[in-house]
Protein backbone atom coordinates (compact mmCIF):
# COMPACT_ATOMS: atom_id res chain seq x y z
CA UNK A 1 0.00 0.00 0.00
CA UNK A 2 0.82 3.62 -0.17
CA UNK A 3 3.15 4.75 2.87
CA UNK A 4 0.36 7.48 3.63
CA UNK A 5 -2.58 4.65 4.81
CA UNK A 6 0.14 1.60 5.14
CA UNK A 7 0.40 2.42 9.16
CA UNK A 8 -2.99 2.82 9.80
CA UNK A 9 -4.42 -0.01 7.65
CA UNK A 10 -2.04 -2.35 9.46
CA UNK A 11 -3.58 -1.08 12.57
CA UNK A 12 -7.02 -2.00 11.26
CA UNK A 13 -6.18 -5.34 10.47
CA UNK A 14 -4.34 -6.22 13.79
CA UNK A 15 -7.65 -5.05 15.23
CA UNK A 16 -9.45 -7.62 12.97
CA UNK A 17 -6.70 -10.56 13.74
CA UNK A 18 -6.99 -9.58 17.52
CA UNK A 19 -10.86 -10.36 17.17
CA UNK A 20 -10.84 -13.21 15.44
CA UNK A 21 -8.42 -15.15 16.49
CA UNK A 22 -10.54 -15.11 19.81
CA UNK A 23 -12.64 -18.19 19.12
CA UNK A 24 -9.37 -19.99 18.41
CA UNK A 25 -7.69 -19.24 21.80
CA UNK A 26 -10.65 -20.45 23.91
CA UNK A 27 -13.29 -23.26 23.52
CA UNK A 28 -15.41 -22.10 26.33
CA UNK A 29 -18.28 -19.61 24.83
CA UNK A 30 -18.47 -17.45 28.20
CA UNK A 31 -14.68 -16.83 28.22
CA UNK A 32 -14.79 -15.89 24.34
CA UNK A 33 -17.94 -13.80 24.86
CA UNK A 34 -15.98 -12.14 28.10
CA UNK A 35 -13.03 -11.46 25.56
CA UNK A 36 -14.90 -10.01 23.00
CA UNK A 37 -17.29 -7.87 25.34
CA UNK A 38 -13.09 -6.37 26.84
CA UNK A 39 -12.86 -5.07 22.94
CA UNK A 40 -16.67 -3.85 22.90
CA UNK A 41 -15.92 -1.47 25.85
CA UNK A 42 -12.78 -0.66 24.58
CA UNK A 43 -14.36 0.95 21.65
CA UNK A 44 -16.86 2.81 23.91
CA UNK A 45 -14.01 4.48 25.80
CA UNK A 46 -12.44 4.96 22.16
CA UNK A 47 -15.43 6.94 20.80
CA UNK A 48 -15.83 8.68 23.47
CA UNK A 49 -15.79 12.48 22.72
CA UNK A 50 -12.72 14.42 23.80
CA UNK A 51 -11.31 11.04 25.02
CA UNK A 52 -7.46 11.47 26.28
CA UNK A 53 -4.62 8.95 25.43
CA UNK A 54 -4.09 8.22 29.11
CA UNK A 55 -7.69 6.90 29.57
CA UNK A 56 -7.39 3.82 26.79
CA UNK A 57 -5.82 0.89 28.54
CA UNK A 58 -2.04 -0.23 28.12
CA UNK A 59 -2.90 -2.57 25.17
CA UNK A 60 -0.78 -2.14 21.63
CA UNK A 61 -3.72 -2.22 19.76
CA UNK A 62 -6.37 -0.40 21.68
CA UNK A 63 -4.06 2.41 22.42
CA UNK A 64 -2.74 2.52 18.43
CA UNK A 65 -6.70 2.08 17.04
CA UNK A 66 -7.25 5.00 19.54
CA UNK A 67 -4.49 7.33 17.39
CA UNK A 68 -5.43 6.06 13.68
CA UNK A 69 -9.57 6.52 15.30
CA UNK A 70 -8.78 10.04 15.84
CA UNK A 71 -6.63 10.78 13.03
CA UNK A 72 -8.68 8.99 10.20
CA UNK A 73 -12.70 9.53 11.72
CA UNK A 74 -12.86 5.61 11.60
CA UNK A 75 -16.56 4.20 11.66
CA UNK A 76 -17.28 3.38 15.04
CA UNK A 77 -20.23 1.13 13.87
CA UNK A 78 -18.15 -1.51 10.87
CA UNK A 79 -15.86 -1.40 14.21
CA UNK A 80 -18.56 -2.75 16.42
CA UNK A 81 -19.21 -5.16 13.45
CA UNK A 82 -16.20 -6.95 13.39
CA UNK A 83 -17.06 -8.09 17.18
CA UNK A 84 -20.96 -8.60 16.87
CA UNK A 85 -20.31 -10.84 13.95
CA UNK A 86 -17.89 -13.13 15.91
CA UNK A 87 -20.41 -12.66 18.57
CA UNK A 88 -23.31 -13.87 17.03
CA UNK A 89 -21.46 -16.80 15.35
CA UNK A 90 -20.39 -18.27 18.74
CA UNK A 91 -23.72 -18.48 19.68
CA UNK A 92 -25.31 -19.53 16.49
CA UNK A 93 -21.96 -22.26 15.19
CA UNK A 94 -23.80 -22.49 12.13
CA UNK A 95 -24.84 -21.03 8.97
CA UNK A 96 -28.33 -21.82 7.10
CA UNK A 97 -27.88 -20.99 3.94
CA UNK A 98 -25.19 -19.08 1.76
CA UNK A 99 -27.01 -15.83 2.06
CA UNK A 100 -26.21 -16.10 5.87
CA UNK A 101 -22.41 -16.63 5.19
CA UNK A 102 -23.07 -13.64 3.16
CA UNK A 103 -24.13 -11.39 5.69
CA UNK A 104 -21.28 -12.36 8.37
CA UNK A 105 -18.91 -12.23 5.19
CA UNK A 106 -20.03 -8.41 5.22
CA UNK A 107 -19.85 -7.44 8.53
CA UNK A 108 -16.69 -9.78 9.32
CA UNK A 109 -14.60 -8.85 5.94
CA UNK A 110 -16.56 -6.06 3.98
CA UNK A 111 -16.34 -3.98 7.51
CA UNK A 112 -12.89 -4.11 7.05
CA UNK A 113 -12.46 -2.78 3.51
CA UNK A 114 -15.39 0.11 4.29
CA UNK A 115 -12.38 1.30 7.09
CA UNK A 116 -9.71 0.90 4.87
CA UNK A 117 -11.48 3.22 2.73
CA UNK A 118 -12.28 5.45 5.18
CA UNK A 119 -8.70 5.59 6.26
CA UNK A 120 -7.90 6.42 2.18
CA UNK A 121 -10.59 9.19 2.43
CA UNK A 122 -12.07 7.16 -0.40
CA UNK A 123 -15.99 8.18 -0.32
CA UNK A 124 -17.15 7.14 -3.38
CA UNK A 125 -20.26 4.64 -3.80
CA UNK A 126 -19.04 2.19 -6.57
CA UNK A 127 -15.81 1.30 -4.04
CA UNK A 128 -17.75 0.38 -1.37
CA UNK A 129 -20.26 -1.46 -3.61
CA UNK A 130 -16.94 -3.71 -4.64
CA UNK A 131 -15.86 -3.96 -0.91
CA UNK A 132 -19.17 -5.34 -0.56
CA UNK A 133 -18.24 -7.67 -2.87
CA UNK A 134 -15.31 -8.62 -2.84
CA UNK A 135 -15.51 -9.00 1.43
CA UNK A 136 -18.80 -11.54 0.34
CA UNK A 137 -16.00 -13.39 -2.23
CA UNK A 138 -13.29 -13.36 0.87
CA UNK A 139 -15.86 -14.80 3.45
CA UNK A 140 -16.94 -17.69 1.06
CA UNK A 141 -13.17 -18.51 0.29
CA UNK A 142 -12.34 -18.53 4.22
CA UNK A 143 -15.36 -21.12 4.59
CA UNK A 144 -13.79 -23.48 2.74
CA UNK A 145 -10.11 -22.68 3.42
CA UNK A 146 -11.64 -23.74 6.95
CA UNK A 147 -12.80 -27.13 6.36
CA UNK A 148 -9.82 -29.14 7.04
CA UNK A 149 -9.56 -27.60 10.48
CA UNK A 150 -13.27 -28.28 10.97
CA UNK A 151 -12.41 -31.43 13.04
CA UNK A 152 -10.36 -29.68 15.69
CA UNK A 153 -13.09 -26.82 16.03
CA UNK A 154 -15.39 -30.06 16.09
CA UNK A 155 -17.77 -27.32 14.22
CA UNK A 156 -18.84 -27.13 10.46
CA UNK A 157 -19.73 -23.74 8.90
CA UNK A 158 -20.42 -24.85 5.44
CA UNK A 159 -24.45 -23.92 4.53
CA UNK A 160 -26.68 -26.28 5.89
CA UNK A 161 -29.14 -26.06 3.48
CA UNK A 162 -26.57 -27.59 0.81
CA UNK A 163 -25.21 -30.05 2.99
CA UNK A 164 -28.48 -31.36 3.06
CA UNK A 165 -29.75 -31.12 -0.61
CA UNK A 166 -26.05 -33.14 -0.93
CA UNK A 167 -26.64 -35.61 1.72
CA UNK A 168 -23.50 -34.76 3.65
CA UNK A 169 -23.66 -35.08 7.32
CA UNK A 170 -21.77 -32.79 9.50
CA UNK A 171 -19.72 -35.85 10.47
CA UNK A 172 -18.31 -36.68 7.06
CA UNK A 173 -16.83 -33.08 6.57
CA UNK A 174 -15.49 -33.81 10.38
CA UNK A 175 -14.20 -37.03 9.07
CA UNK A 176 -12.59 -35.59 6.19
CA UNK A 177 -14.61 -37.32 4.26
CA UNK A 178 -14.21 -36.58 0.28
CA UNK A 179 -17.20 -37.34 -2.33
CA UNK A 180 -18.99 -36.36 -5.31
CA UNK A 181 -22.07 -34.72 -3.02
CA UNK A 182 -19.14 -33.19 -0.77
CA UNK A 183 -17.10 -31.72 -4.40
CA UNK A 184 -20.35 -30.07 -4.86
CA UNK A 185 -20.96 -28.70 -1.44
CA UNK A 186 -17.66 -27.24 -2.21
CA UNK A 187 -18.65 -26.14 -5.66
CA UNK A 188 -21.53 -24.34 -5.19
CA UNK A 189 -20.14 -22.39 -2.65
CA UNK A 190 -16.89 -21.86 -4.62
CA UNK A 191 -19.43 -20.66 -7.63
CA UNK A 192 -20.96 -18.30 -5.27
CA UNK A 193 -18.03 -16.74 -4.30
CA UNK A 194 -15.85 -16.39 -7.88
CA UNK A 195 -19.42 -14.33 -8.56
CA UNK A 196 -18.89 -12.17 -6.28
CA UNK A 197 -15.04 -11.46 -7.19
CA UNK A 198 -16.30 -10.81 -10.45
CA UNK A 199 -19.04 -8.56 -9.51
CA UNK A 200 -16.25 -6.68 -7.93
CA UNK A 201 -13.63 -6.60 -9.85
CA UNK A 202 -16.06 -5.33 -13.11
CA UNK A 203 -17.04 -1.89 -10.92
CA UNK A 204 -14.92 1.28 -11.69
CA UNK A 205 -13.01 2.38 -8.69
CA UNK A 206 -10.82 5.21 -7.15
CA UNK A 207 -6.96 4.32 -8.67
CA UNK A 208 -5.99 4.25 -4.54
CA UNK A 209 -8.87 1.35 -4.00
CA UNK A 210 -6.98 -0.98 -6.16
CA UNK A 211 -4.36 -0.87 -3.20
CA UNK A 212 -6.74 -1.82 -0.80
CA UNK A 213 -9.08 -4.62 -2.70
CA UNK A 214 -5.83 -6.87 -3.63
CA UNK A 215 -6.70 -9.45 -1.24
CA UNK A 216 -8.50 -10.34 -4.50
CA UNK A 217 -5.46 -11.48 -6.10
CA UNK A 218 -5.34 -14.11 -3.19
CA UNK A 219 -9.09 -15.21 -3.35
CA UNK A 220 -8.85 -15.58 -6.94
CA UNK A 221 -5.83 -17.75 -6.54
CA UNK A 222 -7.39 -19.96 -3.90
CA UNK A 223 -10.71 -20.39 -6.30
CA UNK A 224 -8.60 -21.43 -9.08
CA UNK A 225 -6.15 -23.93 -7.08
CA UNK A 226 -9.60 -25.41 -6.22
CA UNK A 227 -11.28 -25.48 -9.42
CA UNK A 228 -7.70 -27.31 -10.63
CA UNK A 229 -8.21 -29.89 -7.84
CA UNK A 230 -11.37 -30.79 -8.80
CA UNK A 231 -13.47 -28.71 -5.28
CA UNK A 232 -11.53 -31.49 -3.45
CA UNK A 233 -11.28 -28.94 -0.20
CA UNK A 234 -8.83 -31.84 1.60
CA UNK A 235 -6.50 -31.35 -0.69
CA UNK A 236 -3.41 -31.08 0.95
CA UNK A 237 -2.08 -29.01 -1.64
CA UNK A 238 -5.07 -26.20 -0.94
CA UNK A 239 -3.36 -26.03 2.40
CA UNK A 240 0.29 -25.12 0.95
CA UNK A 241 1.83 -21.90 1.05
CA UNK A 242 1.47 -20.09 -2.82
CA UNK A 243 5.03 -19.25 -3.56
CA UNK A 244 3.92 -17.19 -6.18
CA UNK A 245 1.59 -14.86 -4.79
CA UNK A 246 3.94 -11.98 -3.40
CA UNK A 247 5.10 -11.87 -7.37
CA UNK A 248 1.35 -11.38 -8.71
CA UNK A 249 0.31 -9.11 -5.94
CA UNK A 250 3.43 -6.94 -7.13
CA UNK A 251 2.73 -7.01 -10.58
CA UNK A 252 -1.04 -6.32 -9.99
CA UNK A 253 -0.15 -3.19 -8.21
CA UNK A 254 2.09 -2.13 -10.69
CA UNK A 255 -0.59 -2.37 -13.42
CA UNK A 256 -3.06 -0.61 -10.49
CA UNK A 257 -5.37 -3.99 -10.46
CA UNK A 258 -6.96 -6.61 -8.57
Amino acid sequence: MTKAIRSPALVVRAFNVEISRIQDQTSDPQTAAFRLQFWQDILKKIFVKEQVFQNIPANPIAQELFKVSSAYSLSKRHLEKLITSRRDLLQTKLFRNLEDIEKYADDSVSSIYYLLLSVANIANVHADHAASHLGKAQGLANILRSVHVANHHKTVFLPMDILMKNKVSQEMVLRGVNTDDMKNVAFEVASRANSHLEKARNISVPKLANQIFLPAIAVDSYLKKLQKNDFNVFDKQLQQTNALLPFSLYFKRVLNKY
